[in-house]
């Protein structure tokens, strides 16, 4: 399957059919998207994240599938390399021999493994963060918010690995095209390559689309029900529960009724023992009231919650122990919202969560939730 860049000729020959052109551009697209929410984007960019990631989990599988039943260079069995065939490629790179390949050369062969390997990999551990962190998507039933935050780390690396194998993707591309005179990008949108006269191609195989169809449907309908089925099902450390209803009326009067996932023990306890000082108010109430309102806030502390609010918001300020907008973590959450925007009539107050988060009396204030209101920004 190999000569030198001098035996060819004028005519061209079919290389990549349709399905690795769409398949290629399509993931181009799709972790474009991915890498710039997660590396860039803000907290509410996580739903076109996800949309990104479960794009490139239904195309790697197409091209799973497409490696068995497409044409002849899309298949697999087109481009198994040994090891050794890879190492022979970066030492004639090294000693300025070029060799031609119509399919894949045995390096760009590896990388294309690489590539799909790690894709996997982020998919994978994007779904166990999901489920941990932010208490959505099939693994949100067994996964810890530990778990989460650990595999976040993991998640990450892999992303970064990613970057790195596409930038060496990228070199091999220009170090074809500009040594050795290859048409890797027009091949890449016409399918079609320059022909090697005095080498034998493979016998040619003719692609499979409807069975590709078929076995992509099968797959991708029972997987979309198996993530469905997992899905539905209650996230782990997460109450289902409403609010008690007298906490809901007597907090909920004045302000929002926070949830009490929001909050230690220990911190609904003080609260509680001071509201004749309730930051600047008199918020008393009769002792049988106050002591109901105590006994349901302890046993819904955030102690008895696996949410990233209740482990990382809970977490008080000594300054102020009391308030959740003067933690660290509710800090740097808001730093770039200007002051104007709680002052405004829109949202009221900095405590005013509700007023952005509307799912805030759930607790879980998950990123697709949240929307400063426009007139808020007037």
């Amino acid at each position: 399957m190999t000569s030198n860049s001098k035996n060819t000729t004028d005519a061209t020959v079919s290389v990549w059919d349709l399905g690795v052109r769409v398949f290629h551009w399509s993931l181009l697209i799709a972790v474009f998207v991915a890498a710039l929410t997660g590396f860039f984007g803000s907290p509410d960019s996580l739903g076109i994240h996800l949309a990104a990631g479960v794009t490139i989990s239904f195309l790697v599988l197409f091209r799973v599938i497409w490696g068995f039943s497409g044409s002849t260079y899309a298949r697999f069995r087109s481009f198994l390399f040994a090891p050794d065939a890879a190492i022979k490629r970066i030492k004639d790179m090294m000693a300025h021999r070029h060799v031609r390949y119509l399919g894949h050369n045995p390096l760009g062969a590896w990388m294309i493994f690489a590539l799909l390997v790690t894709l996997l990999l982020i998919v994978s551990t994007g779904a166990v963060v999901l489920g941990g962190v932010f208490k959505q998507g099939p693994l949100a039933f067994t996964t810890s918010f530990a778990t989460g935050r650990l595999v976040q780390e993991i998640h990450q690396i892999f992303a970064f690995g990613l970057l790195g194998l596409i930038s060496l993707h990228m070199a091999g591309v220009v170090y074809e095209t500009i040594i050795g005179k290859e048409t890797l990008i027009s091949a890449m949108i016409t399918g079609k390559k320059p022909n090697i006269s005095d080498v034998s191609q493979p016998r040619a195989v003719r692609a499979k689309p409807l069975v590709a169809l078929v076995t992509f449907v099968a797959f991708g309908l029972g997987g979309t029900f198996g993530v469905a089925s997992f899905a539905a099902r209650p996230a782990l450390g997460v109450p289902v529960a409403a609010l008690d209803p007298l906490y809901a009326k007597e907090c909920g009067a004045c302000h929002f009724a926070y949830h009490p996932s929001m909050g230690t023990a220990t911190l609904w306890d003080g609260i509680l023992s001071h509201l004749d000082q309730h930051f600047g108010e008199d918020a008393s109430l009769s002792e049988p009231i106050r002591a109901q309102l105590a006994a349901y806030l302890k046993e819904n502390s955030s102690e008895h919650w696996d949410t990233r609010v209740a482990h990382v918001l809970a977490t008080a300020n000594p300054k102020e122990p009391l308030r959740f907008t003067a933690t660290r973590f509710w800090t740097r959450m808001h730093r770039e919202i200007p002051d104007k925007v709680f002052a405004s009539k829109a949202v009221g107050f900095k405590g005013a969560c509700n007023a952005c988060h509307s799912d805030a009396k759930t607790g879980l204030f998950a990123p697709q939730n949240l929307e400063i209101p426009e007139e808020a920004h007037l």
